[in-house]
């Protein structure tokens, strides 16, 4: 994926530029607010709704590695700037594309980025207010938890461009919500608004607004970091390495991560303040 250096502030923006081509437009950028033990990364182009290009991808990537490692943080945030979460992906820099094989690296970059957040120990929630289209909603679906607010649109629109997703939309969309519901979805283009997305599943919270779906966002992760850190990463990994075993077999690797968890000080402390009818002092730091 190259180069992954990423920044904690919006200070400068990269320009998106296709190879051999000048540049054409101001990059988002992502910016990080740490919050106790939560991480508040934004997507930081609300005049472009957010548009991610090879430069967000990447800076998002590596703000998760970096807030991942800095020792602190037990929970991340997404959310956009302005009035949408991401538009989806950028049609400018795409645009410039002058071959196939250009458009292959871009998409490639994009789900290995998307893979980084899926497969990060820490758990990651999605505030989606406003629009989360394409590669915005792709990238809402590798979180693991999502605050929608009623009003926001979802969807997978790149049939109306003759093309399907190719960051992981075609994939986790019916993993989330009923298959024939994102079949119609993903073959028309189709938008569905907050409530439905909190009807059929594909968000874990609904809110009254943009602002409110970025607090409830942030006191969900603030739930998730004030507790057993090694949980919720155990709980991601048990997910993602069980969907798509028999029964008898997860069910097997899930004895074996209870029973690893039992024996942790947290696990410890977990048992010993429900038998002395306290709250639990649950240690810092971050998951190994």
């Amino acid at each position: 994926m190259g180069d992954l250096a990423g920044r904690d502030s919006g200070n400068s923006h990269d320009r998106a530029v296709c190879p051999g081509r000048r540049a054409v437009t101001v990059a988002t950028d992502v910016t990080v607010r740490l919050d106790g033990g939560v991480a508040v990364l934004c997507l930081d182009g609300a005049e472009r709704m957010n548009a991610i290009g090879s430069h967000t991808y990447r800076a998002l990537a590596a703000a998760v590695t970096a807030v991942e490692n800095n020792g602190q943080t037990r929970a991340v945030v997404i959310h956009g700037a302005g009035r949408a979460f991401s538009a989806g992906a950028d049609i400018e820099e795409m645009g410039g594309f002058g071959s196939a094989e250009e458009f292959r690296q871009f998409i490639h970059g994009f789900t290995d980025a998307l893979a980084i957040l899926e497969l990060s120990r820490l758990p990651i929630v999605a505030a989606i207010n406003g629009l989360a289209l394409g590669g915005g909603l792709e990238l809402a679906m590798a979180c693991d938890l999502r605050v929608a607010a009623d009003g926001a649109k979802l969807g997978l629109p790149e049939a109306r461009l003759g093309v399907l997703p190719g960051a992981g939309g075609t994939q986790r969309l019916p993993r989330l919500i009923p298959r024939g519901v994102a079949t119609e979805m993903l073959m028309l283009g189709r938008t569905i608004d907050g409530a439905r997305a909190y009807q059929l599943g594909l968000v874990n919270q609904l809110a009254a607004s943009g602002d409110a779906a970025l607090t409830h966002a942030v006191t969900l992760a603030g739930e998730l970091a004030a507790g057993p850190c090694l949980v919720p990463a155990r709980a991601k990994a048990l997910l993602r390495e069980t969907a798509e075993a028999e029964l008898g077999e997860g069910i097997g690797r899930e004895r074996e991560v209870a029973t690893e968890l039992f024996a942790t000080p947290d696990g410890q402390e977990g048992f010993a303040a429900f038998r002395e009818r306290r709250a639990p002092a649950f240690a810092a730091g971050q998951p190994s």
